[in-house]
């Protein structure tokens, strides 16, 4: 009688822990979910039409996998009527882009800086932290010179290719527009990519149409 006692007593146990656990699950699940509405839901202010638009980051804003002119920001120039600057750099981390930012704001005095970074912390294996705190003095660097923002979160490279959640709360922090889950979809369609971590023509027109969307719910055109 004891021994069976003890195994309905664990059992319970058990239940009780499984039960903490898909609480924090749900919790969790609804806070990026909150996270994610604050950041959709900030405004910009309207475009005029010869504002120039900055598209900052890596070989994703390059373009890798796909010819120039199917580059997310070439494909974005062509739907929202605005100059659309290619700064990408194949291979950049966030440190070595905070360190570029400054003199490329400098040369060509965007309205609006769309910043795409971290894949290659994500991939070289660096800190995560170190990442947030790029991005977000990335993010703090444009606003303090009055140039609006959209960020675009950056999948890990893994079984879930999920996004960090401190996009989001960056998102949140500065009350900017974001796109957080364009490119984890992307990443897990082999039809929308030219290699493992690279979309193709078809992936980057699916990124370009949808930060465009997130420009016009913004109110930037």
């Amino acid at each position: 009688m004891i021994h069976c006692g003890r195994s309905v007593t664990n059992e319970r146990y058990k239940q009780r822990e499984a039960m903490s656990v898909q609480f924090k699950i749900a919790g969790m699940f609804f806070l990026l979910l909150g996270l994610a509405a604050c950041g959709s839901g900030a405004k910009l202010p309207k475009l005029p039409a010869e504002a120039k638009v900055l598209a900052f980051g890596d070989s994703l804003t390059f373009g890798t996998g796909a010819d120039s002119a199917q580059s997310y920001p070439s494909v974005l120039q062509g739907i929202i009527g605005r100059e659309v600057i290619n700064a990408g750099v194949p291979g950049e981390t966030s440190a070595e882009g905070l360190a570029r930012l400054p003199a490329v704001l400098d040369e060509h005095q965007p309205a609006l800086l769309i910043l795409c970074h971290g894949a290659n912390d994500f991939l070289r294996g660096l800190s995560e932290q170190q990442a947030a705190n790029n991005i977000r003095a990335m993010v703090k660097l444009a606003k303090d010179r009055g140039i609006g923002v959209v960020l675009i979160a950056v999948p890990k490279f893994g079984l879930m290719f999920s996004p960090p959640e401190f996009y989001a709360k960056i998102a949140e922090e500065f009350s900017i527009p974001f796109d957080t889950g364009t490119l984890s979809r992307i990443i897990r369609d082999n039809s929308l990519k030219s290699d493992a971590v690279h979309p193709n023509g078809s992936g980057y027109r699916m990124l370009a149409e949808a930060v465009a969307e997130r420009l016009k719910v913004a109110g930037a055109i």
